[in-house]
């Protein structure tokens, strides 16, 4: 189910920054809890890696050093701070561009803000957005202190408003995130934990000067009690616009026919039959009726949308990918440990490659 897929994420970022603190325990807690809510490549391969790493991995976990003021250190210290995780290379030196840009994105209230990109931003403005400042604060590229969080905080925003459902659900929400307790230095919210009870209400609670306040809340379940009235009449009018909804609903998806094609085969639906697409050559399945009904530019435009879907979950794998080997490459790091880092560099990055080939046929068109 999608609810367990979206739950399984946030159990894997939780995990993540568990490692980056050192604490193996939570990280592996965490790592099996995805593992039951919807199975991943992702956390099944840090899983593999902590379980097999044996108690020698907790034993040598590398802890952060607590940050030292930036009052007093400068900006000398800092560099030292941000290589001492590394082994020492003295070459990982940042500048003060970047970590200008690391603190903007920090400071940034909603996803919209960290890409740099209006509301009504389309699918491409979104790509360019994300692929610029992904280059930009890539943790290889950029060692700025918090580079690596504002690489993930980048490639959270991307992954939320790429997709439509979520994109939806976030401006529904208001498109910013609470600021959690014990947080509030990170410029207003922690972005890790942003999500990690579900989207926020803008009902639940107030700040005020940093503080919680539930009297909003309280008010308000307060003067619904008193409108609900001792009656069963009075909660069915509350009622009512619900169940029209659902209705509607259900209505329509029985009203809205299938599409005429998958990528997959669906004996469910009919869509048995292989076909290719003319120029990508991708694979896809219709229904035995599908040649009589499609025929010139009708059938052109279906292998257009089929090339488009294609190309989107490559992508989309390939991200994934790629975020697996980061976290494989970075827990090798704290971990100080070969086997970790010989697991990443060995992935075989199937979708990557396939994203380069099809890269490539668009530029050869």
């Amino acid at each position: 189910m999608e609810g367990n897929r979206d739950e399984a994420e946030k159990c894997i970022n939780i995990a993540t920054r568990a490692l980056e603190a050192g604490d193996k325990e939570k990280a592996v807690k965490f790592l099996n809890k995805a593992e039951k809510l919807y199975p991943t490549d992702r956390a099944k391969a840090l899983l593999d890696v902590l379980t097999k790493n044996g108690s020698s991995a907790g034993n040598g976990a590398y802890r952060r050093r607590p940050a030292e003021s930036s009052e007093s250190s400068g900006a000398q210290p800092q560099r030292e701070s941000q290589e001492s995780g590394g082994g020492g290379d003295s070459s990982k030196t940042f500048t003060k561009d970047q970590v200008d840009g690391v603190q903007r994105i920090k400071r940034c209230k909603d996803y919209y803000e960290v890409l740099g990109v209006n509301k009504e931003a389309s699918e491409d403005e979104l790509k360019k957005a994300y692929r610029k400042l992904a280059l930009k604060f890539h943790p290889d590229k950029n060692h700025a202190p918090g580079a690596t969080e504002a690489f993930k905080k980048i490639g959270n925003a991307y992954a939320v408003l790429s997709n439509a459902e979520k994109r939806r659900q976030y401006d529904l929400n208001g498109g910013e995130e609470p600021s959690s307790p014990g947080h509030s230095h990170s410029g207003g919210f922690d972005f890790h934990r942003g999500f990690e009870g579900g989207f926020p209400s803008s009902s639940a609670h107030t700040f005020t000067n940093g503080r919680t306040s539930y009297s909003h809340q309280t008010d308000y379940r307060q003067e619904r009690t008193e409108e609900r009235g001792d009656g069963g009449f009075s909660m069915f009018i509350q009622l009512m616009p619900i169940v029209v909804l659902i209705l509607v609903s259900i209505l329509s998806q029985m009203m809205v026919s299938p599409p005429p094609y998958s990528l997959y085969s669906r004996p469910s639906t009919g869509q048995t039959l292989k076909r290719q697409t003319e120029n990508l050559h991708v694979d896809y399945y219709v229904t035995k009726d599908f040649k009589s009904e499609f025929k010139g530019s009708a059938l052109q435009q279906i292998e257009k949308n089929v090339e488009e879907d294609y190309v989107a979950n490559v992508r989309n794998n390939c991200w994934k990918e790629r975020q697996t080997k980061t976290d494989l490459l970075y827990a090798a790091k704290v971990y100080r440990d070969d086997r970790m880092r010989k697991k990443a560099e060995l992935m075989t990055m199937d979708n990557c490659r396939e994203l380069d080939r099809l890269n490539s046929l668009f530029r050869g068109g």
